[in-house]
């Protein structure tokens, strides 16, 4: 709507990409982002209720001038009321672009009643597809589960089916091809991530990290890789590129080696209500307790837009200031 306030930071960048944590809990222990025994999670009272989440939301999408909302986690799938908050959230005028992220498991379940609510699409994580492998990196015996949610979204019409894979030196470099090729026979769209520093044990070293173009050397000893479209990247993270002249494609993240922090539309939306205008910020904003101290439509909204207006201009790896979040990404919301 004209005159609509939007969510500018003091570098131009505007968001509009809403990432939504539903929940700091997770059903598997990846190693890249918390300890075998797990975390403590989020007392159930300070959670944002489903309710809070849609007041938030609404006000993001119809009042912030949001476009694309994404659930994520922890594991959204957890969470009971997530059909229902993705069903609200599609009703919205105007209605944004709604995705979710997952681990995949529970979606075989999931993915026709999230489909009939509007759900559009999802990311699924998919590191290996050995089931030794899986196991030591997740600490659950549950690589069946997953790809049984993936071809329960394809089936269900939740496309393109994305794919989210991490690689890890000595653990599952070697199946960078593979993880293509199976991705190529079933229709669904790779996307390799760098490894970031959001774990929970600190643990994340630069040097063990395998980089966007190693992955690329990896890829290109068995496929054709061409630079897809620059013009239909914008904002989004993943260079894309065409697999054997196309159509399929596959992406590359490189968020430390090849930050676009430039170009980056995204907000996040913590499970407890905190507003964080980068994956890596050190500050929130708390709408939890503004919303449930009686606060205002119009009163959050300009929380939120002062939470945006301060971004920094990048993520800042590489100054040697640096220092990784408090929270790791279950927390956060990718």
């Amino acid at each position: 709507m004209e005159g609509t306030p939007v969510l500018q930071d003091s570098f131009g960048r505007v968001a509009t990409d809403l990432r939504v944590s539903l929940t700091d809990r997770c059903n598997l222990r990846c190693s890249y982002c918390m300890p075998p025994e797990g975390l403590d999670w989020l007392p159930k009272p300070e959670l944002l209720t489903a309710e809070e989440i849609v007041r938030l939301v609404t006000i993001g999408v119809e009042r912030l001038g949001i476009t694309e909302v994404r659930y994520t986690g922890g594991e959204p799938l957890l969470r009971r009321e997530l059909v229902d908050i993705v069903a609200r959230t599609v009703a919205l005028t105007p209605t944004p672009q709604v995705s979710l992220t997952t681990n995949g498991i529970g979606l075989s379940r999931l993915a026709v009643p999230l489909a009939e609510a509007g759900l559009h699409r999802v990311n699924v994580s998919l590191d290996t597809l050995d089931r030794e492998t899986f196991k030591k990196l997740a600490h659950r015996d549950r690589l069946a589960d997953v790809l049984e949610g993936l071809a329960a979204a394809e089936a269900a019409g939740l496309r393109p089916v994305k794919v989210n894979a991490v690689l890890m030196r000595g653990i599952n470099d070697h199946e960078a091809v593979p993880l293509l090729r199976y991705c190529l026979d079933r229709g669904y769209e790779l996307r390799f991530i760098e490894q970031m520093p959001l774990d929970a044990q600190h643990g994340w070293r630069r040097e063990n990290m395998i980089t966007a173009d190693e992955i690329l050397v990896m890829l290109k000893e068995s496929f054709d890789l061409t630079d897809a479209d620059p013009q239909e990247r914008g904002s989004a993270p993943a260079e894309l590129f065409l697999v054997d002249g196309g159509p399929a494609r596959v992406g590359v993240i490189g968020s430390v080696t090849r930050p676009f922090c430039g170009a980056c539309d995204r907000v996040r939306l913590t499970a407890d209500g905190q507003i964080r205008n980068c994956l890596f910020a050190t500050d929130e904003s708390d709408l939890r307790a503004a919303m449930r101290s009686g606060a205002s439509d119009d009163e959050l909204a300009e929380r939120w837009l002062a939470a945006v207006r301060v971004k920094k201009a990048g993520h800042g790896i590489d100054d040697p200031t640096f220092l990784q979040p408090s929270r790791p990404m279950s927390a956060i919301g990718g």
